[in-house]
């Protein structure tokens, strides 16, 4: 499955989850998906979008709080996975997009085809850890996540899409992204 295949797998179940999206082609593929007040783009700070994510999902225990991560982005701050499992937001939902590479940058390989990130997440301690390799299966997995009291992670199997990446980027301002995502998560416009 791309990268888009995934985004537009989980779409219509997000209803109106907060959604911290990772640097990069994540971010950049799920905003030309469907951009909404409720997705926090990162911009640069690779590896933090999920200890953003926990913030959220600490502070507001009210709404389902999801990350969109990427196999490169866990792997350089793999404390967060353990932090989540410590502090077990029962509304955090981890999504990685794992293909492999640091796509953004020119494709250089991860390790994760060596070390299953799901395994490390269930390991930490996550109350569900699975693995999808097709849209289906993922959008399955997810809705099962909802439905669970304890943080949860899904790894999503991608192929390595080749060449550079096609679409355009976001186009908020890093203030216009921190400011229509402190109101989603404030709850005004739901």
């Amino acid at each position: 499955m791309t990268l888009e295949q995934a985004i537009q797998a989980l779409q219509p179940l997000l209803g109106d989850a907060l959604v911290v999206h990772a640097n990069g082609y994540i971010s950049r593929r799920s905003f030309s998906v469907e951009d909404r007040p409720g997705n926090f783009y990162m911009i640069g700070s690779m590896g933090l979008a999920s200890s953003i994510a926990l913030g959220v999902a600490l502070s507001r225990p009210d709404r389902r709080v999801v990350v969109y991560d990427g196999d490169g982005n866990l792997l350089m701050n793999l404390g967060s996975a353990a932090m989540i499992s410590y502090t077990r937001p029962r509304n955090l939902i981890h999504v990685v997009f794992d293909n492999g590479v640091y796509a953004s940058t020119g494709n250089q390989p991860t390790i994760s085809r060596a070390v299953p990130l799901e395994k490390v997440a269930e390991g930490a301690g996550y109350a569900r850890s699975v693995r999808a390799r097709a849209p289906e299966e993922l959008a399955a997995a997810f809705a099962e996540c909802l439905k669970v009291d304890a943080p949860t992670f899904i790894l999503a199997e991608l192929e390595v899409e080749p060449g550079p990446f096609v679409g355009g980027r976001v186009t908020h301002t890093p203030e216009e992204i921190r400011d229509r995502f402190a109101a989603a998560i404030a709850g005004e416009g739901r």
